[in-house]
């Protein structure tokens, strides 16, 4: 069973910086797209960020693009978000999610099956 669990949350001002992780369970990496997904208040949820462990491929929405950093260690089976240079427009839910390569196609914009409970970010101004 895939299981994922996030945290790093917190409050932070305008500038600042968080590191989220995501402990990943239960699948191997490399069968795997992992991604960072975020929900604001009255918002649609939106994709943040995807990495594929097996080639280091990433990608990111052009909202975070040159702030944010996604990243992996096998070794620990975890995930990490690195968001620098905060926005108050980053405030969210941020969510980690799994899904099979081969059911991924753009991975921001594809369906994940598999997620963690979230972890709030928020940013003050």
């Amino acid at each position: 069973e895939v299981q994922l669990v996030e945290s790093g949350g917190g409050l932070v001002q305008a500038g600042g910086s968080l590191r989220l992780s995501c402990a990943a369970s239960g699948f191997t990496f490399d069968d795997y797209v992992i991604g960072w997904f975020r929900q604001a208040p009255g918002k649609e949820r939106e994709g943040v960020s995807c990495m594929r462990s097996i080639d280091g491929y990433t990608d990111y929405a052009d909202s975070v693009k040159g702030r944010f950093t996604i990243s992996m260690d096998n070794t620990k089976n975890t995930v990490y978000l690195q968001m620098n240079s905060l926005k108050p427009e980053d405030t969210a839910v941020y969510y980690c999610a799994a899904e099979l390569i081969l059911r991924v196609g753009v991975c921001l914009q594809s369906v994940f099956n598999s997620w963690g409970q979230g972890t709030q970010v928020t940013v003050s101004s």
